[in-house]
């Protein structure tokens, strides 16, 4: 009889992976509520301007992701993402004390390089503990840093904002992650060979288990032939158009809430976390049902959908009905997150290990290049326009094309329960 899967894996690697990127995620959301809460003015940043600098943390995000994510691959994802934290809460600390825009744009374009590797650094170390049956949830255990801390960062902004200013805001929230650097490395391990909290039966179960899911996908030579897989440039494509969504809605619905009448920032605070505490539960439930049914489509592709067609609808009820536009806005942010889990969980299993990493970080510098096209085009077309129903109708299609991908891509479950996979290349 094999040995069950250390339970401990969870306890140990999943606190520590979700602080981490919580803490990285902090550092790129809270642009938002400085801007709406008096930057701008401070530093004379026109509407333009500050739609650049919104979505500049992106464009440093896209170059570099594919180089790190080798680098976690081939390397350690380990040493990569201590460094990371150091560096980015240097340069997050460094914005409160900002006096030009110049050195604003040098601040936010390196916050972009320093963290575009973790992402996909995260994601393979997760794969290095996690099996098939279980890198759906661990997967979203990682990614609801992302919404968990937009939950809590949107009301302690608002009052950060609201009692202390801008600027503190950003030096207080900065300086977490260089303390939380050196707990990381002391707490995490590369791989169950290397943790000495487990026995050595525990380690070769995870690791032979890891092993024989790889034996059921054909090689790949390299990454030049994954990425001309259809299945990979198709999956670029969607988080792409995902992303738009995404960060259209992150970066603006501060903006959005606190241009409705009497609207203080404590209270856009407020209002700006309920659409992430819908997230998690979503998050949470969907990545359960995908590893309990092995079935990852059936829960990509219908949330994408009711994104879009909620944040369409939100917009173009108008500010007179703020509080039913409000509630589709809510839902609209829930059913963007939701998907998460089970979208990466099968990336990890269409594509061979050796490849795994790099098309993972070819696939993540998309989906930024996407967020930096969503920031910016949200806020370009807000300022041209002088409303929101542009900019969110732009993001509601690209969530519906999305949509359509996702169910031309990621694979039915066969009977078993396993992800049909099949990897061919335009060359073929």
């Amino acid at each position: 009889m094999k040995p069950q899967l250390a339970q401990r894996r969870w306890f140990r690697i999943i606190p520590v992976v979700f602080i981490t990127y919580s803490l990285a995620y902090l550092d790129r959301a809270n642009f938002g509520f400085a801007v709406a809460g008096g930057m701008a003015d401070d530093l004379n940043i026109t509407p333009n301007t500050s739609t650049l600098l919104s979505s500049l943390f992106f464009l440093g995000y896209f170059f570099f992701q594919i180089p790190g994510a080798h680098y976690a691959a081939t390397r350690t994802a380990k040493k990569l993402i201590f460094i990371s934290l150091i560096l980015w809460g240097a340069l997050a600390a460094a914005t409160g004390m900002v006096n030009d825009t110049t050195t604003l744009i040098v601040i936010r374009f390196m916050l972009g390089v320093v963290e575009s590797a973790v992402m996909p650094a995260m994601l393979i170390l997760l794969s290095q503990w996690f099996t098939k049956e279980e890198r759906s949830r661990a997967n979203t255990f990682l990614i609801l840093g992302n919404p968990v801390t937009v939950l809590w960062m949107s009301v302690l902004s608002g009052y950060l904002i609201e009692s202390m200013g801008w600027r503190w805001m950003f030096i207080l929230q900065g300086a977490p992650g260089i303390i939380w650097a050196f707990i990381w490395w002391k707490l995490i391990d590369e791989r169950p060979s290397e943790a000495n909290w487990l026995t050595d039966e525990e380690k070769l179960a995870v690791e032979e288990k890891l092993k024989a899911e790889q034996a059921g996908i054909k090689p790949v030579k390299n990454y030049a032939e994954a990425f001309k897989s259809k299945k990979v440039i198709l999956l670029c494509l969607q988080y792409l158009l995902w992303s738009v969504g995404v960060y259209g809605f992150v970066m603006w619905l501060p903006s959005i809430i606190k241009a409705a009448p009497n609207m203080s920032m404590v209270n856009t605070g407020w209002l700006s976390s309920v659409p992430y505490l819908f997230a998690v539960i979503g998050m949470l439930s969907a990545s359960y049902f995908s590893d309990k049914t092995g079935n990852r489509k059936i829960f990509i592709w219908p949330f994408l959908l009711i994104a879009a067609i909620c944040l369409y609808g939100a917009v173009w009820l108008g500010p007179d009905k703020f509080w039913v536009s409000y509630a589709l806005l809510v839902v609209a942010g829930g059913a963007l997150y939701t998907p998460y889990g089970p979208f990466f969980a099968a990336i990890a299993e269409i594509l061979p290990k050796n490849v795994a990493g790099g098309a993972i970080g070819l696939i993540n510098s998309l989906g930024a290049l996407g967020s930096f096209a969503g920031s910016y085009l949200v806020g370009y077309l807000n300022t041209e326009t002088g409303n929101f129903n542009a900019s969110y109708t732009l993001m509601s299609v690209a969530l519906v094309l999305a949509t359509v991908i996702t169910a031309m891509v990621i694979p039915a479950p066969n009977r078993a329960g396993v992800q049909a996979v099949e990897i061919k290349t335009f060359d073929h």
